[in-house]
């Protein structure tokens, strides 16, 4: 298993290095995110053993339960899937950053809670750039209005946007999904919003890492290309209006 996950690893970092080059790019302004959904907390210690340490989880359960064994190593934990307001205390324990805010009724309970903790939170805000019905985000016609209402919340500092491409073999259609987020990017930054200091796109997973990273990402969510293929397609495992 730690032989898959280095050599996995390698050829991710090729890819990385191949499409930066491409789009005359900066390697290091890419991360790695790994996208730990089913993935045991011992396989994702073999990634932290080769320098990786930033990940990301759809649930908030998975957080917790793998939380005491992952604490071993320093990492980052960010919380990329639909985050529901019960739940909020919860994450707030092992989150560093949401990157799924997408409603201002998560963003005041967010808020909320935040303040009897008497603390901030980096988010990112979700837009459904594909306009698929079993995705979660914000409408893009919708994006600048969101980003004006969020920026009332002082303890939510927003330090970019993030969205899931459309799962599709079609590359054009895909590219239109990331250029799309690109644009609302450059429109909310150009507000100069309070609490807002936009420096991340988290776009791109394994199948479209490529396109992502030419238009723009700085955050690339990867879980098959990295720590093998699970029992169903990613579009599986972010289709959660289903479950």
């Amino acid at each position: 298993m730690n032989s898959m996950v280095k050599d996995n690893l390698s050829t991710l970092r090729t890819r990385i290095i191949r499409s930066c080059e491409k789009s005359n790019r900066d390697v290091s302004d890419v991360k790695i995110l790994l996208a730990t959904k089913t993935v045991p907390a011992e396989k994702i210690l073999l990634a932290f053993a080769e320098g990786e340490t930033l990940i990301g989880e759809n649930k908030v359960q998975e957080l917790k339960e793998k939380h005491e064994v992952l604490s071993a190593v320093p990492h980052q934990s960010h919380f990329i899937g639909h985050l529901q307001t019960n739940k909020i205390k919860d994450v707030l324990k092992y989150a560093e950053c949401i990157q799924s805010v997408d409603r201002i009724d998560l963003a005041k309970k967010l808020d909320l809670q935040l303040r009897k903790e008497g603390r901030k939170l980096d988010i990112m805000l979700q837009i459904n750039t594909s306009l698929e019905e079993s995705k979660f985000g914000v409408n893009p016609a919708d994006a600048i209005c969101f980003a004006k209402s969020i920026s009332h919340f002082d303890t939510l500092n927003v330090t970019g946007l993030m969205t899931i491409g459309l799962f599709s073999a079609n590359a054009s259609e895909v590219r239109k999904c990331f250029q799309l987020l690109k644009q609302l990017y450059m429109e909310i930054d150009a507000l100069k919003l309070a609490n807002f200091d936009l420096r991340e796109l988290s776009m791109g997973m394994s199948d479209d890492l490529e396109i992502a990273i030419e238009e723009g990402a700085t955050i690339i969510r990867i879980g098959t290309a990295l720590f093998g293929d699970r029992i169903y397609p990613d579009s599986y495992y972010w289709n959660e209006k289903t479950k």
